[in-house]
């Protein structure tokens, strides 16, 4: 007979959409967890990936975890979020195996992006270490000065730019991830920026608002100069606190942005199952999505 206690036990499901009610479940873990995501996000994970979720019998989720796929190579396992006092209950665990085997089952690579407290954990599950950034944060508005190189352009960007950006971003990621970068636009106008030499895309900007700071990233771009004309400007027009999170390689950027009066919150690192090769193009990526988007 089964005890009781396998019998309250909290089923895994697969959430297709959320309720208002269930949004503020997924928000308030979000803010337990002192994260940055807001509803915009998750509808993200719900439009174009899969959101994996653990309610109680009561229908309260209190544990989640989403995966986002990007060109029929690899997909982004993130969001692994368990309430407090669900915690040490084996949930994290759970949800991992479950979003990893569907992975599996669909030829996917997972990818994800560990802080060092989870780091170990992942590599536990067979996840290798391919390379690292840092979070840094800007508290308060100061003045940025990057002047764009000779022949570059640094302007907003406008639809008739789209589609040579996103090809842009592609050949520098790995994949087609146009529908999420589709989804980031407009959350966070003076950061969305591209850099034109000529009549190509030599690097763009995007961001989005958050719940702890406004967010820049990804930054694309074909050297450090258009990296920083970029960041520069959207620096100068937005006030507030700023999150980026920076490849550690690209430490020309890095001082540039603590001369703004960034700081570093915490490190990640970017690791794959049973993988360490990267698939993006290193020269090309100084800033990242975030740990959720990749």
């Amino acid at each position: 007979m089964m005890s009781a206690m396998a019998c309250s036990e909290p089923r895994l499901t697969v959430k297709p959409s959320l309720t208002p009610s269930e949004l503020d479940d997924v928000s308030a873990l979000v803010r337990e967890a002192r994260w940055n995501q807001l509803a915009a996000d998750w509808r993200i994970f719900l439009a174009l990936g899969r959101l994996y979720a653990i309610p109680t019998q009561e229908g309260r989720i209190v544990a989640t975890t989403a995966t986002l796929a990007y060109g029929g190579r690899f997909a982004w396992i993130s969001m692994v979020l368990v309430a407090g006092e669900y915690r040490r209950r084996g949930f994290a665990t759970r949800l991992m195996q479950e979003a990893m085997r569907d992975l599996a089952a669909a030829k996917l690579v997972p990818v994800l992006d560990a802080t060092p407290d989870g780091r170990a954990v992942y590599q536990r599950l067979g996840f290798q270490d391919s390379w690292g950034f840092r979070r840094l944060i800007r508290r308060e508005r100061q003045a940025a000065s990057a002047p764009a190189p000779a022949g570059v352009t640094v302007r907003p960007i406008i639809d008739a730019d789209w589609q040579a950006l996103c090809a842009y971003d592609a050949a520098a990621f790995g994949a087609d991830r146009s529908a999420v970068l589709g989804g980031l636009r407009g959350r966070l106008p003076m950061a969305d920026l591209v850099a034109m030499r000529a009549d190509a895309v030599a690097g763009f900007m995007l961001g989005r608002d958050g719940g702890l700071a406004a967010h820049l990233g990804p930054l694309i771009a074909d050297h450090d100069a258009i990296a920083r004309a970029l960041v520069a400007r959207a620096l100068d027009a937005i006030d507030g606190s700023l999150f980026i999170d920076v490849a550690n390689s690209k430490t020309e950027l890095h001082r540039f942005l603590e001369q703004c009066g960034f700081a570093a919150v915490r490190p990640f690192t970017r690791m794959l199952y049973d993988s360490s090769a990267r698939f993006d193009d290193a020269a090309r990526t100084f800033a990242v999505i975030g740990p959720e988007f990749g």
